[in-house]
C-alpha cells in the first residue's frame, strides 16, 4: 500500500494511534484489537516513542500511549497513514451504525494490494462491496466522508445477503476471483483470511 515502511504490522500500529489522537489505550489493547503480537506492540512502541512520534504514561503497571501531537511529524504522518492503512477502520467505524448491512467488503485492486499483490500502478477508487438491505442514502453518505478522509473515492456496490456464495455472472465472478479484505462484521484484526477464503469458495 505504501512501501516505505518497515513492516505492514508497523504501519498499521502507528494508522491506529495516530488516527485518533485523543485517544489513550494500553499495550494490551492495541495487541488484542489490532491482532498483533504484544512483542512486536511493544517493540513500535519504543521506536515510535524514541522518535516522538506517540507518547507514554503508565497507570500502575499498564502503559498507555497515544499520538504526540505536538511532533513536527503528527500531521503530516498521520494523513499518509490513514490513507494508506486506516481505510478498513474508517468504513468499520462510518458504516458499523448503519441498519441492514450484513457484509462490508473491499474489493478490487485496494484489497488485492492489501493481500500484498504487486501492481505496476497506484491504486486509485475503493471499491466496497456491500451485503444486505441499507438506507442507501445514509450508505452513501458514510462513504462520501470516508473518502474524503482518506484522499480517495469510494465506490460502494450494494447486493443482496448471500450474494458472495448464491450470485452469477460476470460481476461475482470480477469480485470473487481476487482477494478480498472484511470490513464488517468485525471478527478480529486478521478477517482478509477470511474474506479471501469466502471469494475463492464462492468463485
Amino acid at each position: 500500500m505504501l512501501p516505505i515502511f518497515r513492516s505492514r504490522q508497523q504501519a498499521e500500529l502507528l494508522a491506529d494511534i495516530l488516527d485518533d489522537p485523543e485517544r489513550e489505550q494500553s499495550l494490551a489493547d492495541l495487541t488484542e484489537r489490532m491482532g498483533i503480537p504484544a512483542a512486536s506492540v511493544h517493540r513500535e512502541i519504543e521506536r515510535a516513542e524514541r522518535a516522538g512520534i506517540i507518547g507514554s504514561r503508565r497507570v500502575g503497571r499498564t502503559r498507555l500511549v497515544r499520538a504526540n501531537t505536538a511532533s513536527p511529524y503528527f500531521a503530516a504522518l498521520r494523513q499518509l497513514l490513514v490513507a494508506a492503512f486506516g481505510v478498513p477502520q474508517r468504513l468499520r467505524a462510518a458504516m458499523a451504525g448503519i441498519g441492514g448491512i450484513e457484509e462490508v467488503y473491499i474489493f478490487g485492486s485496494w484489497a488485492a494490494r492489501w493481500h500484498g499483490e504487486p501492481g505496476t500502478r497506484p491504486v486509485g477508487d475503493i471499491d466496497v462491496l456491500v451485503l444486505g438491505r441499507p438506507d442507501r442514502e445514509q450508505l452513501y453518505a458514510a462513504a462520501h466522508e470516508v473518502g474524503l478522509d482518506v484522499g480517495r473515492e469510494i465506490q460502494v456496490q450494494i447486493r443482496a445477503p448471500g450474494w458472495l456464495s448464491s450470485g452469477t455472472g460476470s460481476f461475482h465472478d470480477t469480485v470473487t476471483a481476487r482477494p478480498m479484505l472484511k470490513v464488517l462484521p468485525a471478527g478480529g484484526h486478521d478477517t482478509n483470511d477470511e474474506a479471501s477464503d469466502t471469494a475463492r469458495s464462492a468463485s
